[in-house]
């Protein structure tokens, strides 16, 4: 495969060269509809993950997208300009430019709803016309249940791509002859590809997404879907294509996956495209940011960090040259309101108009607006004495045999005054102590105690299936919160009550009335914080509530957090989240729980150093 991929390239090269000897000029830059593009793409189409989701192709049939090509069509490098697109008939993105440079690593910034996934999707789907030979794979779904396992999995999507090369070489070959620019691209990359490392580098790949070698002989389909989505994760690292689209990678992995992606990622070599909520992520990773805001794309360069710096020095500028063309523009008004009708100052009075009405027409510089920030609060909640959530000398085991047990004796206690972060690898029952302490679970050994006016508030990544898509946001906290005046006290809203309820949750004008399933991940996940707050609790136990939340709402939420009158006990692999809520640090880990003596960017230097890339 290697030494065949080698002749092919030395044979391209020559073939190269004897074409540039009779001319040297550049082919200029074409524009090519997204129609004609993707109409051509669909002979052999790179491979992408496995067939896209009803979501995802529902959100296709429904997205209106333009834009022509400026960049070569045989270049590596993207360049699409007059770029709009809508989705329902609403305009996300309006008339700017798609600019995509190898060797740079994007993070893609945005509120939620902004259209960040939906751009992502745009991209994979080739809906804007990106070159053909020009290879991608875009993560947003787990890979598909089936009786290979996790590691055949990988290796099989390599495989796949492979083939797909060969046979967009032998079609560019008899299309265009062996003089093609393509066909280089195609032979370096075929050369990338040897097949005596695959089983290793999948291997190695998996093991730092948290799998270990059982679990890499496991088949997909017994596995859930957050162990489906590293797989999807460790295939889209191995292709390591020239476009690679990630949308929220870091949802279902626990701290030390997070770090050992992030120092993974930041020396991809070819072009990435990262939809992250994660600060430390971005800064770790992107060398240049793009700001989805008002219906345009900004880019800027640098991390996550330059990009607010850039902002805020970029307003203050702007914000000056607003007030200094106002104060201009008044003191222009009144000259001409001074001049009256003296003829020997009509004359001057229009010379100022003139001014005046070109710098109108040239466009004046608007105002800085900072749109009010999303926030929220936990309501008020009677705080309990302790002790309120006791565990005596508990153990647990799935199987109830001895062996299994995950953990062994535990003493601790959680009360109205904690702020615990539950932290440790994949595996060790993060999540299973969370269940322990609602009662999912209940221990092999031991007991765990509850107070009687225990309200517990519990978020989990499962938490939105309660919403019903096929309902109005507003129609469904009606039906299930329904006006009881015989309740203690009494219970009545209003539609306008609710209006200004889901409001308080960044739930806004058009979202109020639209279906459940028309809405962004974050928006759902925003509607169950509001039924979260409907029960008024004493106790959060929050389970990766960022997953799918904008950083504004995030820095929301560890300030509604902080202002909570109850006790926390989050799992997040959000380092910045646990930095301003926790108090203390408990390692989940080698069947028993222990505190972590240092902060959380301790812990994360730990991990660091303990990574072998």
């Amino acid at each position: 495969m290697v030494s065949d991929a080698k002749k092919k390239r030395d044979a391209a090269k020559k073939a190269k060269a004897g074409s540039k000897a009779g001319s040297t000029k550049e082919s200029p830059a074409v524009s090519t509809s997204a129609s004609e593009v993707s109409l051509a793409s669909l002979a052999i189409a790179p491979i992408n993950g496995h067939a896209e989701s009803a979501a995802a192709m529902a959100a296709a049939n429904t997205r209106t997208v333009t834009g022509v090509l400026t960049s070569r069509p045989t270049s590596r490098d993207i360049k699409i300009d007059g770029f709009s697109m809508g989705l329902n008939g609403v305009e996300l993105i309006q008339d700017c430019s798609i600019e995509l440079t190898i060797g740079r690593r994007y993070g893609l910034l945005g509120s939620n709803g902004s259209g960040k996934s939906n751009f992502l999707q745009c991209l994979a789907a080739r809906e804007v016309p990106i070159p053909e030979h020009m290879d991608l794979y875009h993560l947003h779904q787990e890979a598909e249940p089936s009786d290979r396992t996790a590691l055949e999995a990988v290796v099989d999507h390599i495989n796949e791509e492979i083939a797909r090369l060969n046979a967009l070489e032998e079609r560019i070959m008899n299309e265009s002859g062996p003089d093609d620019e393509r066909l280089q691209e195609i032979y370096e990359r075929l050369e990338e590809l040897d097949p005596s490392t695959f089983e290793t580098t999948a291997a190695k790949l998996l093991h730092g997404l948290g799998f270990e070698r059982k679990m890499m002989a496991k088949a997909t389909k017994d596995m859930s879907g957050g162990w489906r989505m590293r797989v999807a994760l460790a295939r889209a690292l191995f292709a390591a294509p020239t476009l690679l689209l990630l949308d929220e990678p870091t949802n279902h992995l626990d701290l030390e996956a997070c770090v050992w992606l992030e120092e993974y990622l930041k020396t991809y070599k070819k072009c990435l495209v990262l939809v992250s909520h994660s600060q430390d992520f971005l800064n770790g990773v992107c060398t240049h940011i793009i700001w989805l805001t008002q219906q345009r794309l900004t880019y800027y360069t640098g991390n996550y960090d330059t990009y607010v710096k850039t902002v805020q020095e970029n307003e203050v500028i702007q914000q000056k040259k607003h007030e200094k063309e106002q104060d201009d523009i008044k003191h222009i008004k009144a000259f001409i309101a001074s001049c009256g009708t003296y003829s020997n100052l009509v004359k001057q009075a229009k010379s100022k108009q003139k001014i005046l009405d070109k710098m109108e027409a040239d466009g004046l510089t608007p105002p800085v607006v900072h749109h009010r920030p999303f926030s929220f609060s936990f309501p008020d909640c009677e705080k309990l004495p302790p002790p309120v959530l006791p565990f005596i000398s508990v153990s647990f085991a799935y199987s109830g045999r001895e062996e299994d047990m995950l953990y062994r004796d535990l003493e601790f206690g959680v009360d109205c005054d904690s702020r615990i972060a539950l932290v440790g690898p994949n595996g060790a029952g993060k999540s299973t102590l969370l269940k322990l302490m609602t009662g999912d679970l209940q221990p092999t050994r031991g007991e765990v105690k509850r107070h009687s006016h225990l309200s517990i508030g519990r978020y989990h990544q499962h938490s939105v299936d309660v919403l019903d898509e096929s309902m109005r946001v507003l129609d469904f906290f009606m039906h299930m919160y329904p006006n009881d005046p015989l309740s203690n006290p009494p219970f009545k809203r209003e539609l306008d009550e609710w209006r200004a309820y889901v409001g308080r949750f960044g739930i806004t004008g058009r979202m109020q009335t639209s279906k459940i399933g028309e809405l962004s991940d974050g928006i759902k996940s925003r509607l169950v914080f509001a039924m979260i707050c409907m029960a008024r609790p004493n106790m959060l136990l929050l389970d990766e509530p960022t997953n799918h939340l904008d950083i504004e709402c995030i820095d929301s939420l560890a300030e509604a957090i902080k202002r909570f009158k109850g006790g926390l006990v989050l799992v997040s692999h959000d380092f910045r989240l646990i930095d301003q809520v926790a108090e203390e640090i408990w390692v989940c880990d080698k069947k028993t729980i222990t505190t972590w003596k240092g902060d959380i960017r301790a812990y994360k230097q730990k991990l660091a150093k303990g990574l072998n890339l």
